[in-house]
């Protein structure tokens, strides 16, 4: 069976145990809780339909920020990127290769397009897959794969899907800069929801040989990402300084919440600055804990001692740290 679970998902929590969403601090997501700053939206960005300039000018911003010449499209989040991919890749069979533990919507949207799909827990037994998808970092445990690991990969597999989601913390991490058009199979997703702390908006992109990304684009149809959320892309995307600023304090932050877990039977098995995963004894008893005191975590069905933190707000930090010293 499918595994529909999701962080995020406060509603349940507040159905569950009570209590006002504003009184709420949710880390069972990967997203950042200090946000890019953004501006005034121009009324005339609500208004109108997106033009082309405004679409070629955030494919610019994205390129240059993530150090690629290789085409690409914005759409409305990775999550659109994963929804139409497993219908634009190529098959010769049904056969697809993820590298899990993941994030469950890459293996959901496979399943739903009618390929077989196959968990691997090493690289090597993913080749000869006619799709194989790879989170890097990884989501839920962190994993890292290097570029040349994942080229290699390549030469092996019909496609390769690269999910990139959290790689604006490691920009070494990413493939994207040793890619050229000679790189027909390799899809890369990347988002601008979880770094920049923007998932509201609705903005991700596919980069690609230009054949796929026309494919995309077919698929996506006209308008598939606003006006606003473009042009706020745009702006947070050239903003280096505070992208170098923000990577410098999440790590800070990620460290500071392993040094407040470790006294409290957390270990640390892995994660990203934007989100730790803990071994514990009872992940169940350790979420039921925390959300007594409206503190919201994501545990996994298939790893009952596995709990994942995100970030707290500057202003939650308190009170995580006065329910840990109870």
């Amino acid at each position: 069976m499918i595994n529909l679970e999701h962080g995020g998902d406060l509603d349940r929590a507040i159905a569950h145990y009570g209590g006002r969403k504003q009184d709420w601090i949710d880390l069972s997501t990967g997203i950042n809780p200090t946000s890019y700053p953004v501006a005034e939206i121009a009324p005339n960005l609500l208004r109108d339909l997106p033009d082309q300039g405004l679409v070629n000018a955030t494919k610019q911003a994205a390129r240059k920020a993530y150090n690629t010449s290789l085409a690409c499209i914005p759409l409305a989040g990775a999550q659109q990127a994963i929804q139409l991919f497993p219908s634009i890749v190529k098959k010769s069979t049904d056969n697809a290769s993820i590298y899990s533990p993941s994030y469950n919507e890459h293996e959901i949207q496979l399943r739903k397009a009618g390929w077989q799909v196959k968990y691997c827990t090493s690289i090597e037994e993913m080749r000869n897959a006619d799709c194989a998808v790879v989170v890097n970092p990884n989501n839920p445990d962190g994993k890292q794969f290097s570029p040349d690991v994942l080229l290699d990969l390549a030469n092996d597999v019909g496609t390769l899907i690269i999910d990139e989601s959290f790689c604006d913390l490691y920009p070494n991490l990413s493939i994207l800069p040793h890619l050229n058009d000679k790189h027909h199979n390799i899809i890369i997703l990347r988002s601008l929801g979880k770094f920049y702390g923007l998932a509201g908006i609705r903005l991700g992109f596919v980069f690609a040989h230009q054949e796929v990304i026309n494919e995309f684009a077919k698929a996506a149809g006209n308008w598939a990402v606003s006006g606003p959320a473009l042009a706020i892309g745009t702006t947070a995307l050239t903003d280096t300084n505070w992208r170098q600023q923000m990577r410098e304090n999440l790590t800070k932050d990620a460290l500071r919440l392993d040094a407040l877990t470790s006294p409290n039977y957390l270990h640390l098995v892995g994660g990203t600055d934007l989100f730790r995963l803990y071994h514990c004894d009872n992940a169940q008893n350790m979420q039921d804990r925390l959300a007594q005191h409206q503190i919201w975590s994501r545990i996994f069905s298939y790893a009952p001692n596995w709990i994942r933190l995100g970030l707290p707000p500057q202003h939650g930090w308190q009170r995580l740290e006065k329910l840990f010293k109870l």
